[in-house]
Formats: C-alpha cells, sequence, structure tokens
C-alpha cells in the first residue's frame, strides 16, 4: 500500500522534512516513490507541495498519515480531494 508521509532531512535541533510517496513496509529512510514537498517546522511552519501529483497520488489510493493530512487540510489540498470524490 503507498502511504504520503514524511521523512527527516536538517541536522541535529533543525528538523526539515520531505513530504513523499513510499510502500508502507519501507522504513522511514528509504526508497521513496515520489517527492512531493517539503515542511519546514521551524520556520512558521512553512509548507510547500506539489499539488497535482499529490491529488494524483490520492485519487490513486495512497494513504496519508495523520501528520501529512493535516498539512493537507491546512494547503487546502484535502479538500480539492475530496470534491473530486463526489462528482
Amino acid at each position: 500500500m503507498l502511504k504520503l508521509r514524511l521523512t527527516r532531512l536538517g541536522s541535529k535541533k533543525n528538523p526539515v522534512y520531505r513530504v513523499v510517496a513510499m510502500e508502507s513496509t519501507v522504513k522511514r529512510e528509504g526508497n521513496a516513490v515520489a517527492y512531493l514537498g517539503n515542511y519546514y517546522p521551524l520556520e512558521d511552519s512553512k509548507v510547500s507541495l506539489k499539488e497535482e501529483e499529490i491529488l494524483t497520488h490520492l485519487k490513486n489510493g495512497a494513504q496519508p498519515t495523520r501528520t501529512v493530512k493535516s498539512l493537507l487540510v491546512k494547503a487546502g489540498i484535502w479538500a480539492k480531494f475530496e470534491e473530486s470524490k463526489r462528482k
């Protein structure tokens, strides 16, 4: 099963996270299927996401983790996905 989740980058006490699509059985730092964006929690929670690619993966059955889902809700991508499901 494909999951949308975070992988950690950055130095000690200065985290940066990447939003990735990867198989659920792969370790956190394993090979990703696709890189979908970045999340900078210390820089006013700055988020940059590739909206079209994320929507494509969600439509194909990828499941986001709780944290990634909250990022998608804040960015408005989750609402677009829910709207596309209703059509």
